[in-house]
């Protein structure tokens, strides 16, 4: 396994033969390695990753993770995703063995993650993306077992307390929130439950003033200052929502002070943080306590759980892939219910 010492450049590159996964003999260079021995590794470690062998370090492991997700998730998802694991889960494990990792270094890196992250459902999520790549390196490198799974999860996977609005609360900031663009849109997402990627897609085209629905389609960001338009977060986020009455009224008077809009035109052509801070200054005028955008949502799922509204539909309304993931996320709302229910059997006992 020699390295070759470049005498122009007065550093160290690696030149060797391998088989691709075709069975085709190829030449792998790799240049600008400051000692020999990084070139040698380097050619070990390739050889290695290029034989499926789980004696590959954790972060090449990483890369033929990344890289067989990134055409079969949305664009937004795998740019979370990398950030995860480039900032919070390399530093530790990227130049171990993947197969020397165990139970004991999972359970030190999540110490040391517990001591430094303040949020349980962030913890959750950053240990679920550790766990997922030895679930993939279990799956298709032969890896023996999860050290992720023994050692146990960490964090939560929802927040303690969930916060919402009551409709009084909601009609008594609106009117002081300073934009005509953000009310119309906050409005929106009280009244529909939308998340707020939706509510920056729609388009003109949506939204049926005349039927009193609004149709969701895809979902928009701003990745790396760039705008995309995507699918929505799952198959059931595509549906048609029946509108209240007053907000087709505000709706069309907003649509109505727009410039001739064309259906796929953008209705609200803004930023998430437009409408942060539009909230938060609303929130100061009337001297409430600011809730996050996605809590409009909470909000709405809460309002219609207070209404009685049937479980199946609340989730349907949300766009939720199941009604699992409803009771998961508002179960906790139900308590009265519950009783009421119980009640009712009481009293047809005899």
């Amino acid at each position: 396994m020699p390295a070759y010492k470049d005498k122009e450049r007065k550093t160290w590159y690696a030149s060797f033969y391998y088989t691709d996964w075709k069975g085709q003999r190829r030449l792998k260079k790799k240049r600008g390695f400051a000692r020999e021995k990084d070139a040698k590794a380097f050619e070990a470690e390739f050889l290695r990753t290029m034989a499926q062998s789980c004696d590959m370090t954790f972060g090449s492991m990483t890369e033929l993770y990344l890289a067989d997700m990134e055409n079969r998730l949305k664009e937004n998802t795998i740019r979370t995703k990398r950030y995860l694991i480039e900032g919070k889960i390399l530093p530790f494990f990227k130049d171990l063995p993947l197969n020397k990792i165990t139970a004991a270094h999972v359970r030190k890196w999540q110490s040391e993650l517990l001591a430094r992250e303040k949020s349980q459902t962030y913890v959750k999520t950053i240990n679920n993306q550790l766990s997922a790549i030895f679930n993939y390196a279990c799956r298709y490198y032969g890896l023996s077992d999860n050290p992720a799974r023994v050692a146990g999860s960490v964090g939560k996977k929802n927040a303690d307390t969930m916060k919402f609005w009551t409709a009084d609360e909601f009609n008594a900031f609106i009117p002081h929130v300073p934009k005509m663009p953000a009310r119309v849109g906050l409005s929106v997402l009280f009244w529909t439950g939308l998340r707020i990627g939706e509510l920056l897609a729609l388009g003109a085209g949506d939204v049926n003033l005349e039927a009193k629905t609004l149709s969701v389609t895809k979902s928009f960001q701003m990745i790396d200052g760039k705008e995309v338009v995507t699918e929505p977060k799952t198959v059931k986020s595509k549906r048609v929502l029946p509108l209240p009455a007053k907000l087709c009224e505000e709706l069309r008077a907003y649509m109505a002070a727009l410039y001739e809009p064309q259906p796929g035109d953008r209705l609200f052509p803004y930023t998430k943080s437009y409408f942060h801070q539009q909230m938060t200054k609303g929130c100061e005028a009337v001297g409430m306590e600011k809730i996050r955008l996605h809590d409009l949502r909470h909000s709405h799922a809460a309002l219609l759980i207070h209404l009685g509204v049937p479980i199946l539909l609340v989730s349907e309304r949300l766009g939720h892939e199941d009604v699992e993931t409803t009771l998961r996320t508002y179960g906790h709302l139900y308590p009265t219910t519950s009783s009421d229910a119980v009640q009712k059997l009481d009293d047809l006992m005899p």
